[in-house]
């Protein structure tokens, strides 16, 4: 199998930080979502790109990851993981396909480590933590399901069951399964949100980069921003810095209050495509001060 380049694949360098790799799955997230992008090969893009994030989000993961960087495995040669390395942290607790939607390179390295400590959309991955008898799994809900409600299947050891999710499920509830895990106890679904390329969750707040043009923060605009419950209109005030939070109330996950959405705004300055262009940010440059 191939070696994966996960710093590639999300566009940083190997010694990126945290917010730069989560800078980089955002915008390609965004660019290449199978629900958004028409260019041929986004789907795989998005799958590349998420599962570089999987791993380099991931602390142990991404150290695991560098260690076989610096033992001397270079991205797109060849890869054998090595011997019983898969097996070594035991049992994975899901049926085969808990990890379908990860390249082999991922499942031989990462695969029965990830299925026990996380569930992928809709699966389950075993957790330690039951009593005997019962079975704990990671849940995977994605936010829109947590937002609407809905149903979502979950796999356990080649069984699969039809999991109701009620509209607003917390982060760390969890759904009780009378009878239904492996040895005759009760399955537990331990509920954690899936990433998003759009949103992160605090509470009951979802939070959303909007990229702006420094004149649009400027100026002031009015744009359309995505919400959990769908597009909606957003003024945007003038002299606005990067930073600058804007709140949408309501606009969250549901809930006794709702929670509302939190609009953080980060100025991104578009690249010039020809000579005009430019001699336009060269204007703006002396008109600032910004050259001599």
């Amino acid at each position: 199998m191939e070696f994966k380049d996960y710093y590639a694949a999300l566009g940083v360098e190997p010694g990126a930080g945290d917010a730069e790799i989560k800078q980089a799955f955002r915008r390609l997230a965004r660019k290449y979502h199978p629900d958004v992008s028409k260019e041929k090969g986004a789907e795989d893009r998005f799958k590349a790109v998420n599962e570089a994030y999987e791993v380099l989000r991931d602390r142990e993961k991404r150290a695991e990851y560098d260690a076989l960087r610096a033992a001397g495995h270079a991205p797109g040669a060849t890869f054998r993981a090595p011997p019983g390395y898969h097996r070594r942290s035991g049992p994975a607790g899901a049926g085969p396909e808990a990890g379908a939607a990860f390249s082999d390179f991922f499942e031989a390295f990462f695969g029965a480590k990830a299925r026990s400590r996380r569930a992928g959309p809709g699966r389950g991955g075993a957790k330690p933590e039951a009593p005997s008898g019962d079975q704990r799994l990671a849940f995977a809900v994605p936010l829109e399901v947590a937002y609407a409600g809905g149903t979502r299947r979950v796999e356990v050891d080649g069984r699969g069951f039809e999991v109701k999710v009620p509209a607003g499920i917390r982060a760390g509830q969890v759904v009780r399964l009378a009878g239904k895990a492996t040895g005759g106890g009760d399955l537990l679904l331990e509920v954690e949100y899936a990433p998003h390329p759009q949103f992160e969750v605090d509470g009951r707040n979802v939070l959303h980069v909007l990229p702006l043009a420094p004149w649009d923060a400027v100026l002031g605009t009015t744009v359309t921003v995505p919400t959990l419950g769908g597009p909606v209109e957003l003024k945007v005030p003038k002299d606005s810095d990067a930073g600058r939070k804007l709140r949408l109330k309501g606009r969250g996950l549901p809930g006794e209050p709702p929670g509302d959405q939190i609009v953080e705004i980060e100025i991104t300055a578009p690249r010039p495509e020809n000579e005009a262009q430019r001699a336009l940010y060269r204007q703006m440059a002396l008109a600032f001060g910004g050259l001599t």
